[in-house]
């Protein structure tokens, strides 16, 4: 099993900036993606951006040129900074990870889930 755990959220005036982390742990677990989804009241969870082992990205219209996703695969860790927050960022923020999982004859794809961590961007 993949443990993933989120941090960082919080309240924040518009124009702020916050900070998000996720960190992934299992055994014999090789993750090839990591990235943020958030979900407003309401509506449906929607992608904001994903980075893979190699580094590659990817991002959602609505965080381009604010948003900004990093990994460090040493420590198993995405990070979403969030500039330039507006009042329609406010939802909860989640953690996606997807890798494989190396079994001893066998290998088996995984896609796991952080709790959610709230973002409120109001004054």
């Amino acid at each position: 099993q993949v443990q993933v755990v989120e941090s960082g959220g919080g309240l924040v005036q518009p124009g702020g900036s916050l900070r998000l982390s996720c960190a992934a742990s299992g055994n014999n677990f090789n993750i090839y993606s990591m990235g943020w989804y958030r979900q407003a009241p309401g509506k449906q969870r929607e992608l904001v951006a994903t980075i893979t082992s190699e580094g590659s990205t990817t991002y959602a219209d609505s965080g381009k040129g604010r948003f900004t996703i990093s990994r460090d695969n040493a420590k198993n860790t995405v990070y979403l900074q969030m500039n330039s927050l507006k009042p329609e960022d406010t939802a909860v923020y989640y953690c996606n990870v997807e890798g494989v999982h190396v079994l001893r004859w066998s290998t088996r794809t995984g896609d796991y889930w952080g709790q959610g961590t709230q973002v409120t961007v109001s004054s």
